[in-house]
């Protein structure tokens, strides 16, 4: 087996090298050959200087400097496409995913999964980015349409070729678990541990991580769009129920507030029409957009 280990690197100056030394103690226990991608991800301090001095001592590390810091998922996107072997294992640069834990995820691999997860078996976070973090889990539940995404993590093992899929993906919005799921159809979790952060803190907020679960809610679902269509479709039942209950009330009782209840009833019945006529075309244009970020109908797994 050949590996690819990709870490996207922000402000991890102080960590690189302790994953350099530890990856170089694992890999040559389960790998052929072995390369370690470090992608500067436009890192203020200077770690770009520090991946240059150990892609100089090990020549089984590579470097890739970004412009400027785009993100991690597109720093990681940049990693995959960068990498040579057929089996990709990505982690972070904080040290918190041990790799010392990679061959048991090459392991769950190895049983003819395309995609597997390290689901940290103690998650140590505050009350507000683990709220955070659910929403993002529940949003990806949905585009992924996988029970697997309850254990979403940058700890994960995946199988090169599943890149294929998304090769031609252009979009500034980027999130790595989604186009997975465009080339892979077999996805597991296996239990990992967590260390401690080893130097620094999360750049992840509350507000970014809600951030990013709208991004990835409007980028790769038409979920709102639907929403938006039912609202629009109670909205209109409403309507007609108001509309009869004006109706049904004049003719029992003979009379109503002059003219208001018959203009609310109105309004309402054609406001939710509205609604729902956008979502129905909100529908289309978003397979439109869909249709364009190069998302195959099929991806060819072994000739």
């Amino acid at each position: 087996m050949n590996i690819s280990v990709v870490v996207p690197v922000y402000k991890g100056a102080d960590t690189l090298g302790a994953l350099v030394q530890r990856v170089g103690e694992v890999l040559p226990k389960v790998a052929e050959r072995f390369e370690l991608i470090l992608v500067n991800d436009g890192s203020p301090d200077n770690s770009w200087e520090v991946i240059q001095r150990l892609s100089q001592e090990h020549e089984w590390v590579r470097g890739v400097r970004l412009l400027r810091n785009y993100g991690q998922h597109n720093a990681t996107l940049c990693g995959i496409r960068a990498a040579r072997y057929e089996v990709t294992v990505t982690l972070d640069d904080d040290l918190q995913n041990p790799p010392e834990e990679i061959p048991v995820l090459l392991a769950k691999l190895n049983e003819g999964y395309d995609v597997v997860y390290g689901a940290p078996q103690q998650v140590r976070q505050n009350l507000w980015r683990a709220l955070a973090s659910h929403v993002i889990r529940l949003v990806l539940r949905n585009v992924m349409g996988n029970q697997v995404a309850w254990q979403v993590s940058p700890f994960r093992a995946f199988r090169t070729s599943t890149r294929d899929a998304f090769a031609h993906y252009a979009s500034p919005s980027v999130f790595v678990d989604v186009l997975l799921t465009w080339g892979a159809a077999r996805f597991a979790a296996v239990p990992v541990r967590q260390d401690v952060r080893a130097a620094g803190t999360s750049t992840y907020t509350f507000r970014k991580l809600l951030s990013l679960a709208m991004n990835m809610l409007t980028g790769f679902s038409t979920l709102p769009l639907r929403a938006a269509s039912t609202v629009g479709f109670f909205f209109t039942l409403f309507g007609l129920g108001v509309l009869a209950y004006v109706i049904g009330r004049f003719l029992i009782l003979g009379y109503s507030i002059p003219g208001f209840p018959f203009l609310a009833s109105v309004i309402a019945i054609f406001s939710g029409a509205t609604l729902f006529a956008l979502g129905i075309m909100g529908e289309y244009l978003a397979r439109i957009y869909i249709h364009s970020m190069g998302q195959p109908p099929y991806v060819i797994r072994e000739e």
